[in-house]
């Protein structure tokens, strides 16, 4: 067994972050890490997520709280993609779970209804809008993450075929 079968293989070990990194990360800006999260979810509009589905998500106030790591993202979809939100308002939908069981959402490790019957994955406020996101999280073709993809001799390729050819 090489390698790459290995980490095809391997799955995310239970963890929960030290409960320093939540209360450094709950002092911080949440700007910049909401920014990503809405980077990232506006990279899959239309692509892998389907704008007519999220239509009942317009002008609502979502809250995604990764509890271990401090972290409060608010952010909202516009008709120009999602957005952050700075809001003191109540969220629409709040939905509340650890880093690990994020992670472990993101690569289909684990299925929504899971982690919410455990109650690993919390959701609260609107529950048409909870429904919807994680109908449509389970409806998702999610590409899977092939981890040639992201080997680092391949990384330093691709980076130098786009820096093009060195002036030595």
């Amino acid at each position: 067994m090489d390698l790459i079968d290995t980490l095809r293989r391997a799955r995310i070990p239970q963890f929960t972050l030290p409960r320093f990194v939540g209360a450094v990360h709950e002092r911080l800006p949440q700007l910049p890490p909401t920014l990503g999260l809405t980077t990232a979810l506006n990279l899959a509009l239309d692509r892998i997520l389907p704008r007519a589905t999220l239509e009942p998500l317009a002008g609502k106030l979502v809250c995604l709280r990764v509890t271990d790591a401090g972290l409060t993202l608010n952010f909202t979809l516009t008709e120009k993609g999602f957005r952050p939100a700075v809001s003191s308002a109540k969220p629409d939908l709040m939905i509340s779970a650890r880093a690990r069981d994020f992670l472990a959402l993101a690569l289909r490790e684990e299925d929504p209804d899971t982690l919410f019957f455990s109650r690993r994955l919390l959701m609260e406020g609107d529950t048409d809008l909870g429904l919807l996101v994680k109908n449509t999280l389970d409806a998702v073709d999610w590409p899977r993450l092939e981890p040639e993809a992201v080997h680092p001799l391949r990384l330093l390729a691709l980076l130098r075929i786009r820096m093009g050819p060195s002036s030595r």
